[in-house]
């Protein structure tokens, strides 16, 4: 045993804190697959392909790291007495951990080990945390199965507050999942497969909600957006080709290009400006270099053509829109790459307790 010091106790080391035999609680058994059944609560419905639980069994046959949580027969009927039928004449069942056994199951594996621990089958608020937490927490659901999860666990703790403060969230968060069990089978299709974005899928889930839309107007709806974000998308790029195109106006003498950390480039839009007179070798003339006695000449106006000062003042950077949402919203999604987008979408639904859907 390592050497203990006072250090030890100010700090709280829990290097002589005894061994405890956990097996009344928690005993690792070998059971035979036939004697195990999934639990018949359990919100996942995409488990993978044939060949990938084929793989994945093939791999639990060399090594099974991880134990899979499961309780007796006589706790989880407590539970779920209707579920007798479902389950079939097993002594255990599964807490999590179908996936798993589906993969031994298709490569004809003979048991899975699992750590059986009738407390996780106290009461069904217990049960059906246990059985939702790992999956969320690791965010192993897809949008559609997180969202009935969620259901289930306000089922159960009486509340989206509760459930919120159960896994340390806002509000909203449990809100803005619930949404999207209000779509319709074949919209929910959608979401699963990235068809349609989340942010779109929950403002439709409202609007279902609240209009009480059957698939037929949800899918309606969806068909306008893409419209609407077809055109937006055309008029951003025609937009962004006409300025591309446009020649780039050249600065006045004795003018220096004004304001950017990035020589020729605009910080906020992206467009490119001439570099020519920034160009190493080739610095812009001023007043000071002009010889003596030399006078700086102003440029003559033209009409219908900026003046130096509107020029001037277009190369200027121009500051990020906080005051204008619509507009810092079209700027991210039109520049942001949609993996950073989709996180960012995540941490604002995570800190909009201020601003969530009413539940």
């Amino acid at each position: 045993m390592a050497a203990h010091d006072e250090f030890d106790d100010f700090f709280g080391d829990d290097n002589d804190a005894p061994v405890v035999d956990t097996r009344a609680d928690g005993r690792l058994l070998r059971i035979p697959l036939g004697r195990l059944a999934p639990n018949g609560v359990n919100p996942r419905t995409d488990f993978g392909t044939e060949a990938e639980l084929i793989d994945l069994g093939k791999s639990l046959r060399r090594r099974q790291i991880q134990a899979c949580p499961a309780v007796s027969r006589s706790a989880y009927l407590k539970l779920w007495p209707d579920h007798a039928k479902q389950i079939g004449d097993v002594d255990y069942v599964l807490v999590t951990g179908e996936r798993r056994y589906r993969g031994a199951t298709a490569a004809s594996n003979p048991a899975l080990n699992c750590v059986v621990d009738d407390g996780l089958a106290k009461d069904r608020k217990t049960f059906m945390e246990a059985v939702v937490s790992e999956n969320v927490d690791r965010q192993n659901f897809n949008p559609v199965e997180e969202a009935y999860a969620v259901q289930a666990l306000v089922a159960e703790f009486g509340s989206n507050r509760a459930v919120a403060q159960h896994f340390e969230r806002v509000d909203g968060w449990v809100t803005q999942r619930i949404l999207l069990t209000h779509l319709a089978p074949e919209v929910q299709d959608l979401v699963r497969k990235k068809t349609m974005p989340l942010e779109a899928a929950r403002s439709l889930g409202k609007l279902a909600r609240d209009n009480e839309w059957d698939a037929t107007k949800q899918l309606a709806w969806w068909q306008d957006e893409q419209k609407q974000r077809t055109a937006a998308s055309a008029e951003r790029s025609a937009a962004k080709k006409a300025a591309k195109k446009a020649p780039a106006p050249t600065p006045p003498a004795g003018e220096a290009a004004a304001g950017s950390d990035q020589p020729g480039a605009d910080p906020f839009y992206g467009r490119k400006t001439d570099q020519a007179d920034s160009a190493p070798g080739n610095p812009a003339p001023t007043e000071r270099e002009l010889p003596a006695g030399a006078a700086q000449e102003s440029a003559p106006v033209v009409p219908g053509q900026a003046t130096p000062a509107e020029m001037a003042e277009e190369r200027q950077p121009k500051p990020f829109p906080y005051q204008d949402g619509v507009a810092a919203a079209w700027h991210l999604i039109d520049t942001m790459p949609t993996g950073e987008f989709d996180k960012m979408l995540d941490l604002l639904n995570k800190h909009s307790e201020r601003r969530a859907v009413p539940a």
